[in-house]
């Protein structure tokens, strides 16, 4: 009796975290690389922040059952998208379990051999610096070794839906 409400309470802390965690207002990401044989590989998340100025570092997490969590571990750079209030589409594509998810995006491999998805509102390359454990998700440093940046306006993330930052925000 005493490890089921254990258990129930761990779930009721799940729910209330998720709750909390989706009504904390973020940017949204694409992170992507290529695989061992060269395919593109990518993912949507909004665990991103930046950690250093000098050197430039990000950080972002990877939950381990992603189906792209081998290559991200093996990888030895990424790129970051920041996506732009209009690819709102992309942003749900890449967070599906569609495996073709690069035939919805225009994209280019870079120089470095990452795959640059067109149109975000700002791009990242960086090389791994650093993985560290962290429960059932691996939080990856990377140093920023490329950037770019267009004049479109970022997505927002809030309470499951993205959009626009309003306009008549901040007042």
């Amino acid at each position: 009796m005493m490890g089921e409400v254990s258990k129930n309470m761990t779930v009721e802390k799940e729910k209330l975290f998720k709750e909390i965690m989706g009504s904390y207002p973020t940017g949204v990401t694409i992170v992507t690389t290529t695989d061992s044989e060269g395919n593109p590989l990518g993912l949507t998340v909004n665990s991103f922040t930046s950690v250093s100025i000098n050197p430039l570092l990000v950080l972002w997490c990877i939950d381990k059952r992603a189906s792209s969590f081998e290559a991200f571990q093996q990888c030895s750079g990424f790129a970051i998208h920041t996506l732009a209030s209009d690819q709102k589409e992309l942003c749900w594509a890449f967070a599906g379990k569609e495996p073709d998810r690069f035939s919805k995006a225009e994209w280019s491999l870079s120089e470095r051999n990452l795959p640059i998805i067109q149109g975000s509102y700002g791009v990242m390359e960086c090389t791994v610096v650093q993985r560290i454990d962290a429960g059932d998700h691996t939080l990856l440093i990377g140093e920023v070794v490329e950037l770019k940046k267009t004049d479109k306006e970022p997505m927002l993330y809030f309470r499951r839906n993205v959009g626009s930052i309003p306009e008549n925000w901040p007042a």
